[in-house]
């Protein structure tokens, strides 16, 4: 009979250092003890999936992010030396700033790192796979749904967000176009306030997750890029 589990990816973004990053595990218990690992475990008789990717994430990394969504199912016969586990991946989005994980249960650590350090060394598990899926599924829908906001503070400037895109993308977004096109979709809602920088004060926005609702809810797109 097979075994029913959660892995989550957890994207997370630093507005200083402009950088995507991945939490990841060090494994406490075999099998792959020490390794690298996303978090997750397995799923109890009287929860849903969701609520054990919730539960997991939080039991070993201490983070409660805003926004989960489920990823793919993972089911090849080999993939836990163990026996027959199913995973069921979730990815989530938050701001780098605002959670410090902090390890518990089977985890040893827990920690934000590079996505390109997770091609350095081996993974646990199919959890390479996993990243590599989820990464291309962050990538695919940013273009169309507003994920970018997730991955900040609730305010930043409008610099900040162009960097969110242009990181996950991995393009050079034209700030001069991106300006244009994220005003002219009325989803950011001025703060009055301003923050110091290296050039003038800049100003900050927060998203404006109401009208987004209302638009969608019409059929509209957002084009950001």
């Amino acid at each position: 009979m097979a075994t029913v589990a959660a892995d989550i990816v957890v994207f997370g973004y630093s507005p200083e250092e402009v950088t995507l990053r991945v939490l990841m595990i060090h494994r406490k218990v075999p099998p792959f003890k020490g390794s690298l690992a996303l978090p997750g475990g397995v799923v109890e008789n009287d929860e849903s999936i969701e609520a054990a990717a919730l539960r997991e994430l939080e039991e070993e990394t201490g983070i409660k992010p805003d926004f989960l969504e489920q990823l793919y199912t993972f089911g090849e016969p080999d993939r836990d030396p163990r026996g027959r586990v199913i995973s069921v991946a979730h990815y989530a989005l938050v701001s780098v700033e605002r959670f410090t994980p902090v390890a518990g249960t089977d985890a040893a650590d827990a920690d934000w790192y590079p996505i390109e350090d997770m091609y350095t060394q081996p993974l646990a598990f199919d959890h390479l796979k996993i990243l590599e899926m989820a990464l291309d599924r962050l990538r695919g829908k940013i273009l169309y749904a507003p994920l970018g906001f997730d991955l900040l503070p609730k305010q930043f400037t409008i610099t900040e967000l162009r960097q969110v895109y242009g990181t996950v993308l991995n393009e050079d977004l034209d700030p001069g176009n991106f300006r244009r096109r994220i005003l002219k979709s009325k989803l950011l809602k001025p703060t009055g306030e301003k923050r110091a920088t290296g050039y003038k004060p800049a100003c900050l926005y927060e998203f404006d997750e109401a009208r987004y609702e209302k638009l969608s809810k019409s059929g509209w797109n957002i084009e950001l890029v």
